[in-house]
This record gives structure tokens, sequence and C-alpha cells, in this order.
């Protein structure tokens, strides 16, 4: 039988290990999925980003003609809203697990910030589509969901704020009231990913609705429309130096703003209930994705150190120093850091995210980490070029140091994991103390006495 073409992206053994779990929709789709991205996505990479102008007045006003000519190919190959599973969303959702969709989101994440674009399965929309449909009502579905399923707008998730340490949300200031029947908000955001693209029709914005409320009951969020008056995006923002055109991360300032009442999502006091079960899928997706850059990085490390044009010294770029060592290194931590992610998306295939939060964690704070450290080793082999725009590496690289902060810093998710396992003290005390009680019966039985 003929080996599986993922193989040639991922690895034969991780495939073999998730194979049987493969449903053969599943395997079909991949297959397809895969010729999709060698022959008309990863060829168009370098394309889509020439085709954002320069011109800082014109950038953010461009809708990338590949992007939108690629999204049509793929909405009529079937291969579209692949992070929506049905098991959990059986109105919109496409019949594949998370499992399956991991290796996917892992070839996606070799192109870049294009390449799930191209698929209707890039952040933040995966993250507010999967919003609309658990939670928003059937109006909020009708006006929103339906045109970000079928790609036609984009959208943004407003939480992070400025002046206030919003890695811990119950500091989230902005005010959300509600007066007659409409709802009023008021506050200052940023960070505020895919708020600068000009297809982006609405924004998620979480806020204080009530502050005397107990403390996970406090916070609201409600549907904004893009274009409302007193939304005002005060500058996007860059990531050492790379501003993401169009899509961008922006400042924005909301400023008694008025939306109807039907615009709150699930109702009053259920922020936290629903950016949990947002942030679970979505933390998930980006270390699928930053599998696949790492691995991307990799290859042209290999490609670098291997060409007889770029030899030092008379010899090649592989035979000095580390270079061989590196590229080891790299590969077992992409194979270890992929055991991770599999390993999370089955849990929440099992359990959905919120029985899954240990594995969520530690993917969360191990995978980017590993991700940088083989994106910095390619770099190192290009020299200069590595940390210049003739390469994508430094775009990737600073991609992948913001995902340290993203969706919860690094040391939010230590504690959280670390607390978590403390939580087993009582439990791993009273099975070793059962144990101490056997191994003493042995040796009275033994006649022995314990030489530690």
């Amino acid at each position: 039988m003929a080996a599986h073409p993922v193989i040639h992206y991922t690895s034969e053994a991780s495939w073999s290990m998730v194979e049987d779990k493969f449903s053969p929709f599943a395997k079909e789709t991949l297959a397809k999925l895969v010729h999709f991205l060698e022959e008309e996505v990863y060829p168009a990479v370098r394309v889509s980003h020439a085709q954002i102008p320069t011109d800082p007045a014109q950038r953010w006003k461009t809708v990338v003609p590949v992007i939108e000519e690629l999204k049509v190919k793929a909405k009529k190959a079937g291969l579209w809203n692949l992070f929506l599973s049905k098991a959990h969303y059986p109105e919109y959702g496409v019949p594949l697990t998370n499992l399956e969709y991991a290796v996917m989101a892992e070839l996606m994440g070799r192109g870049g910030h294009m390449a799930p674009q191209v698929f209707n399965c890039s952040a933040p929309d995966t993250g507010n589509m999967e919003v609309l449909a658990r939670y928003g009502s059937p109006e909020q579905q009708k006006k929103w969901l339906v045109p970000l399923l079928n790609g036609e707008i984009r959208s943004a998730f407003a939480m992070t704020e400025r002046f206030v340490s919003s890695s811990d949300a119950k500091n989230i200031k902005l005010s959300i009231r509600q007066e007659g029947n409409e709802i009023v908000i008021n506050g200052h955001k940023w960070w505020i990913s895919g708020a600068g693209d000009p297809r982006t029709k609405l924004h998620l914005v979480m806020g204080k609705s009530d502050p005397q409320a107990s403390t996970y009951k406090q916070q609201s969020v409600v549907i904004v429309p893009a274009d409302a008056p007193g939304v005002k995006v005060v500058r996007p923002l860059t990531v050492f130096g790379y501003d993401d055109a169009p899509e961008g991360h922006c400042e924005i300032t909301y400023d008694n703003v008025r939306v109807p009442l039907g615009n709150l999502v699930l109702g009053w006091g259920r922020g936290f209930e629903i950016i949990q079960g947002r942030l679970g899928p979505g933390r998930i997706h980006h270390c699928m994705r930053s599998i696949g850059a790492a691995t991307a990085a990799l290859d042209t490390m290999i490609l670098r150190v291997t060409d007889p044009t770029r030899k030092t010294f008379n010899k090649y770029l592989y035979e000095h120093g580390t270079v061989v060592s590196d590229i080891a290194k790299s590969r077992a931590e992409i194979e270890s850091a992929r055991l991770l992610v599999l390993s999370a998306a089955l849990q929440i295939d099992k359990y959905k995210a919120k029985g899954a939060l240990k594995e969520i964690g530690i993917a969360k704070f191990v995978v980017p980490s590993m991700a940088l450290d083989v994106v910095d080793r390619a770099i190192q082999s290009f020299g200069a070029e590595g940390v210049c725009g003739d390469q994508q590496l430094a775009s990737i690289w600073a991609g992948l140091r913001t995902l340290r902060i993203a969706d919860g810093p690094d040391a939010v998710h230590i504690q959280q994991v670390g607390q978590r396992e403390l939580k087993r003290a009582d439990e791993i005390q009273k099975r070793y103390d059962e144990i101490n009680r056997k191994e003493k019966a042995l040796f009275a039985k033994a006649g022995l006495k314990a030489h530690l």
C-alpha cells in the first residue's frame, strides 16, 4: 500500500500513530489538502506577500487577490471550515475530529499567515465562529456567523486592554451597560487581531457589565459592528517591526458605542464562560500551526546547510561546528511537541476543551518555545540573510514569539499546570503510604531490615 502523502511533511511514525483514528472521510480530505497545498498554496505564499502594497496608505485597504482566488478554489474542493468539528457543532461543523484537524492545521502552518485564510481556518475568525456557533442566538448566527462561515467577511476579538494587566481577565475595565433597549460600550483595547482588515465587519468585545457581581459574573461579551459610531481604530501595532497588514493587531477605542440589546452574546455575566469555550480550541490551533512553521524552518535549514554554493572554508555548512547536532535536536523537539499537540487534540475530542485544560496548557507553553528554538537555529544557518525580509524566518520568529504572550502568557499556563499537579499531592501520598505498608509487611515476613 502506498504511503499517505502526509508523511512527507510530518513523519511516518507520527502518521502511523494516528492513522487508525482517521475516518475514511478524514483520510480523503487530508490527501486532497496535501495536494492543494502543494499545487496551489505553497507556491503562492511569496506572491501573497508581494501583493500587499508597501505604501502605508494602501496596505490597510488591501484584499490580497491571490488569497481570494484560492479561497474560491478551496471551497469548491470541499476544503473549507475544516476547524469546526461536527461532533461539537452539528448544525455548522465538518465531520472531522480535533485530532484529524490537528494534522491538517500543521500543514497549513507551513504556509505562514496566508494558508489558513485560504481554507477559512484563520484566527481570530475561527474562535469567533466557534463562539457564535456555540453561544449565538439564531438571529446572531444568521447575521454574523453565516457570512463568516462563507468567508464573505472577517472579524476581530477585543479582549486585551492597554492600561491594565489583562492576562488576568478579571482586570478588564471596558464598560458594557444597558440603557433602554441598547447596550452602551466605553473603553480602550489593544492588540486586537484582525481589526485592521477591510473585510472585518464585527468585533466580539469583552468588558465589565456588573462590577458588583461575583468575580466570574462581572464580564459580558457583545457584538459590535466594526463601522458603528464611536469605534475608532487608533493605530496598527507592530511586532518586531512587522505590522501584519492588512489584518493587523490594532489599538481601538470605543466611545459611547451603542448597539441593540440583541447583540449581547449568551447573556449578562457570561463573559468568562464564553472566553473559556473560545480560547481552549484556539490555543491548540495555534500550537498545531506552530509545529508546521517549525518543520518548514527545519526544512529550509537543511537545504541551506547542504547547498554546495554556500560552502565556507571548502566545507559544506553542515560540516562545521554543531550544525548536525542542531538538526537532530530540532527534529527530536518537533516530534516530541507534535505528540503533545495530538494528545491535547484527542483529549478535546473525548472531553471537550474543559476536560483537556492540562493538555492544552502544557502544549501552549511548550510548543511556541520549541518552535522558536528551531527557527532560531535555522536563522543562524542563514547568517545575516536569516534576519532580513529576504527569508521568511524572521517574520515566522516574530509571530511565534508573540504566541508566548497571546492567549495567556507562558507564566500563566505554567502556574495553572503546576497548581493542577499539586492537587494530586494527597492522592500520591495515600498511594505511597499503602506501598510502604506492604513493603514493611514484606520486610517483617523476610526477617530483614531496610538498608535505605
